[in-house]
């Protein structure tokens, strides 16, 4: 049998989603990946980083922010969403009710509870390789962000430490503490 393409992607989303099923699909080299609910704490911290950066490229209209949720065709054929991404106004003046068909700006993923590192690290440096000129990985169990560049050593930072990513917010800066869930007492 020869590999799935976006097309057949596109119709097995369909069809699922017609029947009632919520499943998050990728293409990779020709398979399907269903892609399992993240954990709540990973959950929450995608919220509060995409709603940090929301709040900053908002108001500038510097371009569009996306969840889980948001596909992209990337320029190998594979289907592949991120926790959160970014991709600059000039780059897509207008967004489309399909996949975008290009290599976000930012990349950003965050370890679930059932996640190892190493392929979360792979996902980034290939969005790298494909174009992206920031990737993040979140690790919420050491309370880390690491900051990939295309060819730079990654930047580990931890609470106390702030995050800015001048190449595509200058001014914008969050605190990594900020990040994790609170606690109620």
């Amino acid at each position: 049998m020869q590999g799935m393409t976006v097309k057949d992607l596109d119709k097995i989303q369909t069809n699922l989603c017609q029947a009632g099923y919520d499943y998050q699909l990728e293409l990779e080299d020709g398979k399907i990946i269903v892609m399992g609910p993240s954990d709540i704490t990973s959950s929450e911290i995608g919220i509060r980083f995409s709603a940090f950066l929301f709040l900053w490229v908002n108001p500038r209209r510097l371009g569009r922010i996306f969840d889980s949720s948001g596909g992209f065709i990337l320029p190998d054929t594979n289907i592949k969403a991120l926790d959160v991404s970014f991709v600059k106004a000039e780059r897509l003046r207008k967004n489309v009710r399909y996949f975008g068909e290009l290599v976000p700006d930012l990349v950003v993923e965050i370890k679930s509870q059932s996640d190892t590192l190493k392929p979360l690290r792979e996902k980034i440096q290939m969005f790298l390789l494909m174009g992206a000129t920031v990737g993040i990985l979140i690790d919420p169990d050491r309370q880390t962000v690491t900051v990939n560049r295309p060819n730079s050593d990654p930047i580990l930072l931890q609470n106390g430490d702030i995050l800015t990513i001048p190449e595509l917010f200058p001014g914008w800066e969050v605190a990594i503490a900020e990040l994790w869930p609170p606690e109620f007492d």
